[in-house]
């Protein structure tokens, strides 16, 4: 029989494996935004802050890294009260006040127009993050940040990638760094690189306060529920099988696919003499 360790060498045990996992995600999000020029010198950071165990994440991290990153950049906690019931108000300003946060409290009662859109049963999760985005974008926008930083991790990027291949025919997933549709934003995801689990047990070390969502939280048969719990299985069969399909969206091999947009299959091997019949006359 094995001897039990002494409660003073388990918990210097789990806290060193805490500290490996902060540098981790450090070294991870540092990673990101290096890879992708996240952040640049004179920045100012709009951080989404839900109060979920991410965007906690998100921010907490990204404070660890201002201190010592090559380039100036201000953050700034944003949070979207969207009028939930229930919805613990002093939370997140409490919070942050007492970390010496700058941060900003926007109301917009979101909560009411979701529900009262979308019926009973059906899928809120869409109609209710257009309308969070918006929120955000107008107060950038009004504010002058220059970055819109958003808690989505490696996962959520998988997951976006099946939902799209199964449901929509396409090969798209989240990218860590986009320009938003209207052109006046740009939207960067920091953690691209970072598991759930580990951001889950970086939140319980770190303990954040965390807010659940009363809307979509509750729903159960959404397709991206689905999705994650086929990931979740694929990892239980097959230990780092999500780490090498992410690693495949950054080795895209056009002349491999079929989209014609991205490589020309028709000019490939063309004699540059030969005729070229239309399309249309292969048709039967």
């Amino acid at each position: 029989m094995s001897a039990v360790a002494p409660p003073a060498a388990t918990d210097r045990k789990q806290q060193h494996e805490a500290q490996r996992l902060a540098k981790r995600l450090r070294h991870q999000v540092g990673q990101a935004i290096a890879d992708f020029n996240l952040i640049e010198d004179g920045d100012k950071v709009l951080v989404g802050l839900s109060g979920g165990k991410d965007s906690h994440a998100l921010l907490d991290l990204l404070l660890s890294l201002q201190a010592k990153a090559p380039v100036r950049f201000e953050l700034v906690a944003v949070n979207l009260d969207q009028k939930q019931p229930g919805f613990p108000q002093h939370v997140l300003p409490d919070y942050l006040r007492a970390r010496g946060v700058p941060f900003r409290i926007l109301e917009q009662d979101t909560y009411s127009v979701v529900k009262r859109v979308i019926p009973d049963g059906k899928t809120m999760c869409s109609l209710c993050s257009r309308l969070r985005r918006g929120a955000l974008y107008a107060h950038a926008e009004r504010e002058g940040y220059t970055k819109i930083a958003l808690g989505h991790h490696r996962d959520d990027i998988l997951a976006t990638f099946f939902l799209n291949l199964f449901h929509h025919a396409s090969l798209k997933a989240m990218a860590p760094k986009l320009r938003s549709d209207d052109g006046r934003h740009v939207v960067i995801r920091p953690l691209a690189y970072c598991a759930e689990d580990d951001l889950a047990a970086y939140a319980a070390w770190r303990q954040f306060p965390i807010i659940p969502c009363s809307l979509c939280g509750a729903q159960e048969n959404l397709q991206r529920k689905v999705v994650r719990r086929m990931l979740d299985d694929w990892e239980r069969g097959h230990p780092g099988r999500l780490e090498t399909i992410f690693r495949a969206l950054g080795q895209v091999a056009p002349a491999q696919l079929l989209d014609r947009e991205l490589f020309d299959f028709a000019g490939l091997g063309a004699r540059p003499d030969g005729p070229r019949a239309d399309a249309h006359a292969w048709l039967a």
